[in-house]
């Protein structure tokens, strides 16, 4: 008997059962398909670490060393399992070319290098994550130039500088565990130890990367304060296992975290489209459970008659969600298995998935239960009396139709409707809500990330052109002649020089570690403070959120700093935001000499932005060989992939809430209907032609749209932002503020709602013709 009626129910309510059938399977789909990114991003990371054999502890050093006394402070450090010192010769961009298209690197923001294969760790492996081996003109190159320069197995790549020149075959691409990601701006290149050497007697700056290995890892940082406060070689950033982990897995760990939040608010979705439904059956079916129960069917029974049907859709759904998730798996993660590789997957790794899916299954029963909880206080004696649970309550406020003198007939209904019985009417506002919220807060953030403002997120300050120069023969004459030029220059209206330099800082444990400092003019070129100010006096210091929170120190705390073989006490005056290169910076109006500068950077605005393009040129064969972009540029190429992951999501989002909106409103439209059939018959028979009719329905989906579109917004602008900021907090920015585009935030999106909404509605009341008096008497 329970299957009869199952198939009985099905078949009277298609359209219902199946809309509901594509919320549970899309939202498996989803949180399948995002559950396995993480798995697969967990072990993929797992593997390339191992397979490379990471390194645990990286100094980076420019300038000359010691080796000899590297090996004698390793040898007597007995946290110290292994030790190599990597070189790397710098190539600069404008001597790099690679492919067939004839322009070199020159705009490039990436410090390039060319390396030898290592032989103890550091390993760089190709795509199959084997340990990468060339042959004499042949070259690895780093997979960020495969995805955004469309690079292949054959192509050519040319240093050159006259009378130096060497072309090179691409044999391999590499996966390099310390730089893969575009959020670093070092990118390795691999030669034959033969080409190797040639290169170095005949160009380039040399570079060197000081490598540990532990034995424990928990020691890493006793043994960093070891190093730091040693006298070996520390000009440049100290990287560590912990950082290379976090910016390998930021993107795609975020993507993943967003489609597996897109999924749960699908899945509301879909448990309040039950809720609705349910409890339209239970009122539709009233006086029929008012009859099972007075010929002595129990509660319990009656209820797991209509649990079962849920019970049955959502668990068709899940598996069919999970199994159409195997097949999108592959697109899902094609940027982790690029970048870092597939691993073996167990039968824990599948599980996770299948229990992510599970999870979604018995939200579904769970709330199902919940709603047949009314069967408990439906009374026999009432049910067979009314045979109706009857209408939701009315709301208070019932305007008059003679009051209103500015809408139409059919409009005032419809508006009239909606607010007599708003209760009803609430799942379709939650839907066009969060359908607001899905497409909004997305192309909001999307507009974000590709403003030329956002460099405030990376450290530094809106300009028109900045030019970077790094360690090279004669940096500071190089430097002061590069100011010199910029200050005569009569097409530069404003100009900002900033100097990175290296300074010890006593830590909490009363041991010294090194700190990058940028020094200079903080208020040409200001940034956006998530706490406090930029620095104005000697004493004072700003941090990046990275290092704020990895010091513990807020506003107004002091640090202690050795300037000049002296203590100086330093207090924060303001804490920014940094996404570059793990974030860990500070701005302060420290002294400097050339000992302790790491680079050198000058930010500049023209008179004419229309010179942008001569102005470059002109720079970077004047400024040789320092590094010359503009600030969108620079956007691109350090968080290019990230823009493309984020364009994605904006994309998928949107389709899912425009078809969230059809789905949704063609249910709610039809069941309306059916519940308003004598209505409808009444209207007609009083003079109210089908249009007029129509256009009730009509006015009763747009008027919840507007109001679902309004609160959407609102929520966008204010949780939209919390949201962001709490994914991009790893990154190193932990308060985004939306730059909105008007037109396609407020604008657009709103109208393609609209339009779909509009045009979903007169489509779901076509079949108002049918409703009449006669028919309704006929029943």
């Amino acid at each position: 008997m329970l299957l009869k009626m199952l198939k009985k129910d099905f078949a009277r309510k298609k359209s219902i059962t199946i809309v509901l059938f594509l919320f549970i399977w899309l939202s498996a789909v989803l949180v399948s398909a995002g559950s396995n990114m993480i798995v697969e991003l967990s072990n993929s990371l797992t593997h390339l670490f191992s397979q490379s054999k990471a390194p645990h502890f990286v100094q980076m050093h420019a300038g000359e060393i010691d080796q000899s006394a590297i090996d004698k402070w390793s040898s007597t450090n007995k946290q110290v399992k292994e030790q190599q010192t990597v070189e790397m010769i710098n190539i600069d961009g404008s001597n790099l070319f690679l492919g067939n298209k004839g322009e070199s690197e020159k705009n490039s923001v990436m410090d390039i290098s060319v390396v030898m294969q290592n032989k103890s760790f550091d390993l760089l492996l190709n795509l199959e994550s084997k340990v990468i081996q060339v042959s004499e003109g042949e070259i690895a190159v780093p997979i960020y130039y495969k995805q955004q320069n469309d690079m292949k197995i054959g192509d050519q790549v040319k240093i050159s500088a006259p009378p130096f020149e060497k072309v090179f075959t691409v044999v391999d691409f590499v996966r390099d565990v310390q730089m893969n990601p575009s959020i670093i701006h070092s990118k390795r290149f691999v030669i034959h130890p033969s080409d190797y050497d040639f290169v170095k007697q005949n160009y380039g700056e040399l570079e060197y990367l000081i490598e540990f290995q532990l034995h424990d890892f928990s020691t890493l940082n006793e043994f960093s304060q070891a190093y730091q406060a040693s006298n070996l070689p520390k000009k440049g950033p100290a990287i560590d296992l912990t950082l290379f982990k976090t910016l390998n897995a930021l993107t795609d760990g975020a993507v993943a975290a967003v489609i597996i939040f897109v999924s749960i608010l699908l899945n509301i979705i879909a448990i309040l489209c039950i809720r609705f439904t349910l409890l339209a059956t239970i009122e539709e079916d009233y006086r029929e459970i008012g009859v099972l129960k007075a010929i002595g069917i129990s509660s319990r029974y009656i209820k797991k008659i209509y649990l079962t049907k849920y019970v049955v859709l959502a668990a068709i759904a899940a598996v069919a969600g999970y199994v159409t998730s195997l097949f999108l798996n592959q697109f899902f993660t094609a940027n982790i298995l690029l970048y870092i590789g597939s691993a073996p997957k167990g039968i824990v790794d599948y599980a996770i998935s299948i229990a992510a899916v599970a999870v979604i299954f018995f939200m579904v029963v769970f709330f199902c239960r919940l709603v047949l909880r009314r069967f408990n206080k439906i009374s026999t004696v009432e049910a067979l009396r009314s045979g109706s649970i009857g209408d939701a309550k009315m709301h208070r406020f019932s305007p008059s139709l003679h009051k209103s003198k500015l809408l139409a007939v059919p409009i005032f209904l419809g508006i009239k409707d909606v607010l007599q019985r708003f209760k009803m009417f609430r799942l379709l506002l939650v839907v066009f809500l969060v359908s607001s919220f899905m497409i909004i807060v997305p192309i909001n953030f999307l507009n974000t990330i590709q403003s030329p403002s956002f460099t405030s997120y990376m450290g530094i300050g809106q300009s028109d052109i900045r030019i970077d120069l790094r360690q090279s023969d004669d940096m500071i004459a190089r430097y002061s002649n590069m100011l010199e030029v910029i200050q005569n220059d009569k097409d530069v209206s404003r100009f900002s020089p900033l100097v990175t330099s290296q300074f010890k800082l006593i830590n909490s444990e009363g041991v010294e570690e090194n700190i990058s400092v940028e020094t200079g003019d903080f208020s040409i070129f200001p940034l956006d403070y998530v706490k406090g100010n930029a620095p104005t006096k000697e004493n004072e210091i700003a941090l990046s959120y990275a290092n704020s929170s990895g010091l513990g120190k807020n506003v107004g705390d002091e640090l202690r700093f050795i300037v000049d073989g002296q203590e100086k006490k330093m207090v924060v005056s303001g804490i920014y935001q940094d996404v570059t290169n793990g974030g860990k910076t500070a701005k302060a109006l420290l002294p400097f000499n050339k000992d302790n500068v790491l680079w050198y950077v000058v930010s500049l605005d023209l008179k004419s932005p229309e010179l942008m393009q001569q102005k470059m040129a002109e720079y970077e064969k004047a400024f040789y060989p320092a590094k010359v972009t503009d600030l969108k540029g620079y956007i691109d190429q350090t968080l290019g992939t990230t823009i493309e992951q984020i364009r994605l999501i904006t994309v998928v989002a949107t389709l899912i809430a425009v078809l969230v909106s059809i789905l949704i409103t063609s249910l709610f439209i039809k069941m309306v209907i059916a519940k308003d059939n004598a209505q409808i018959a009444i209207m007609r028979s009083v003079g109210f032609g089908l249009k007029e009719v129509r256009v009730k329905y009509v006015t009763m989906s747009l008027s919840v749209l507007i109001i679902g579109i309004l609160l959407g917004t609102i929520i966008s602008n204010t949780v939209g932002p919390m949201l962001v900021s709490t994914l991009m907090s790893s990154f190193g920015a932990s308060q985004i503020e939306f730059i909105v585009d008007p037109v396609k935030a407020y604008l657009l999106s709103p109208l393609i709602l609209i339009l779909v909404v509009t045009i979903t509605t007169l489509l779901s009341i076509l079949s108002i013709k049918k409703s009449s008096v006669a028919s309704l008497i006929a029943e």
